[in-house]
């Protein structure tokens, strides 16, 4: 036993004389080298382990196969020319067949410089009476195409529609006559007829007018939202139609197209 050993088995001796041993702590002071020593290697045995593990896992794995890829070089000398965005693509060629009359070039004439006149004969009437007119001379051929039995169809195109303007029954402004109310009831009396077949029949009542203010004051559409008949309601639609002007209404501070309702009232003195 080494001189350190002895020391702490005599100092150990020393504690624990003339005092019970059976107790647990003499046997744990006795056996605590021992214990320093076994842990001290376990702790060692694992630290090599978790350092060298994982290498020793690699090298016990089979090893994948390298798959090779093959590589080609493309050299740009082997590419096409990129189309030019600049030039614009030549029109297909078509194969036109040949007519079956001779035909003689006759192109309506255009207003050009002097210097772009070319010195082309202009076909007369009796050229015109031997062969067709066409797009440039050339003989016919047998088995031609007589372009002249070609019946063309027109292509109708439609204009597109255009979209009503939003008509409103209430605004932020209301459309106002020229003069204002009185001056709208003015003119209504004075320029109305009172039909002699609703005299004679004694007819009266109201005729209730609707027309649209548009957004440059004009009145338009108008009809008879309600009438009487014997002739008063074509007599009120005739007023309200020679009305001038109206000032438009606004909504949101912009013209807008406003339908209004008028009423005009018939009674017999």
């Amino acid at each position: 036993m080494s001189e350190k050993t002895v020391n702490m088995t005599d100092i150990t001796e020393i504690i624990f004389a003339n005092k019970n041993k059976d107790y647990g702590a003499y046997v744990l002071r006795t056996l605590y080298n021992k214990y320093v020593t076994l842990s001290t290697i376990i702790g060692t045995v694992v630290f090599v382990l978790a350092l060298t593990g994982p290498m020793i896992v690699k090298s016990l794995r089979p090893k994948e196969a390298v798959v090779k890829k093959k590589v080609i070089t493309l050299d740009y000398t082997q590419l096409s020319e990129p189309p030019s965005l600049d030039k614009a693509a030549p029109p297909p060629t078509l194969d036109v067949p040949p007519p079956l009359k001779s035909t003689i070039a006759f192109l309506p004439p255009v207003v050009k410089p002097d210097e772009q006149v070319s010195n082309d004969v202009v076909p007369t009437v009796e050229d015109l009476k031997k062969v067709d007119p066409g797009a440039k001379t050339q003989e016919g051929q047998e088995g031609g195409v007589d372009y002249s039995l070609i019946e063309t169809q027109d292509k109708v195109v439609e204009e597109p529609k255009k979209e009503e303007a939003q008509v409103f029954t209430y605004v932020e402004e209301m459309p106002t006559f020229p003069g204002g109310e009185d001056a709208c009831i003015a003119f209504i009396n004075h320029g109305i007829q009172y039909p002699e077949i609703a005299k004679r029949a004694g007819v009266e009542g109201k005729v209730f007018i609707q027309f649209v203010v548009r957004t440059d004051g004009k009145v338009t559409d108008v009809t008879v939202g309600k009438g009487i008949g014997a002739g008063c309601d074509e007599e009120a639609v005739r007023v309200v139609k020679s009305m001038p002007n109206w000032k438009p209404g606004r909504q949101n501070g912009h013209p807008v197209n406003v339908r209004i309702s008028v009423p005009i009232v018939y009674k017999l003195q």
